[in-house]
């Protein structure tokens, strides 16, 4: 069936695949190859279809969503795609986690490995056992988002550019608590035992290089490849003479990318407890679960128009190897 002849309605949303997967079913993207609308998603073919321009000068106005059951139906899926963009735009905790598992519910258990003295093994011995356990704690998961509490009637002249910035200012925030929720996993563990992030302490009460070269010795197994910490610790780190290269301070001026100490990315953030860092090694550290990426309240969104409608995200963290994160206090 071509994409202009498709009805649209709010049962596309209730699939369990999300709405654009479920429309490219009925309309793939594979049989546009070689036209004009190569390059656009099943979605993206209707916004084209009706005409509806949703950035630039030139964007529509939110009315225009609600000229028919069929426009009507784009609605959420754009709230969700706005968001979606803002919270991607200010993500940091996909540059720390390690792997990303995708859930249909809200119970699950994340792994365990544990293994057994290793070494050079002899004829004839027995090599040593690594036992993959299923965790006995289940992995908290949290659901972070906001009501969008507008109406129709107040919002349907506005410009849809307009509106967009206010949902990428809903998914920004999203990602600051999301990788709050990171920080206190690293630091305090998942809930099951032994998980929490071991603790070396400053030589002193102010931070010298040697303390990050203790961090940094502190890695075993694993590598230093990344830093969390708060703004005034970030300030002290910058400030150190070993930290004031030339050509990193240049870098640093000329992109805002921060000077990495002894090679490991420094990413500030308030959710790191005054006067801490925390040190891990990204490719190993840190799981995080997501129950379905960014949900909106469809049939409020549809059949009501805005009023008080829901956008949330749940997501969940769990550590992977305990021993890849260590905290300086």
């Amino acid at each position: 069936m071509a994409f202009d002849n498709l009805k649209l309605d709010k049962a596309l949303y209730s699939t369990g695949k999300g709405f654009t997967q479920a429309l490219e079913e009925i309309d793939p993207s594979e049989q546009y190859r070689g036209t004009a609308l190569e390059g656009l998603d099943a979605y993206e073919r209707q916004l084209k279809r009706f005409g509806i321009r949703i950035s630039g000068m030139g964007s529509d106005r939110v009315e225009k969503f609600f000229r028919s059951a069929d426009t009507a139906a784009l609605f959420p899926e754009y709230i969700a795609r706005a968001v979606q963009s803002g919270l991607e735009n200010t993500d940091k905790t996909s540059s720390i986690v390690a792997a990303t598992t995708l859930i249909d519910g809200m119970d699950y258990r994340s792994l365990s490995c544990e293994s057994s003295a290793g070494g050079v093994v002899g004829e004839g011995a027995a090599l040593p056992v690594a036992q993959v356990l299923t965790k006995s704690a289940l992995v908290n998961m949290r659901k972070h988002g906001c009501l969008l509490n507008a109406s129709y009637e107040a919002l349907r002249f506005q410009r849809l550019d307009l509106l967009t910035v206010t949902l990428h200012k809903i998914g920004a925030d999203i990602a600051k608590e999301l990788l709050g929720d990171a920080v206190d996993v690293l630091v305090n563990g998942d809930g099951n035992t032994g998980t929490a992030a071991s603790v070396v302490n400053k030589a002193g009460s102010a931070l010298a290089y040697t303390d990050l070269l203790t961090l940094w010795n502190s890695f075993d197994t694993f590598n230093m490849t990344t830093i969390l910490t708060s703004a005034g610790m970030a300030q002290q780190i910058l400030a150190l003479a070993e930290m004031r290269d030339g050509t990193a301070g240049l870098d640093f001026q000329g992109t805002g990318n921060l000077v990495t100490p002894l090679g490991a990315e420094l990413i500030k953030s308030a959710a790191v407890p005054a006067g801490a860092l925390v040190a891990f090694d990204k490719n190993c550290a840190l799981e995080k679960v997501d129950a379905g990426g960014i949900v909106t309240d469809v049939d409020s969104l549809i059949d009501h128009q805005f009023q008080r409608a829901s956008i949330s995200s749940t997501i969940g963290f769990a550590k992977i190897f305990p021993a890849a994160t260590i905290v300086m206090d």
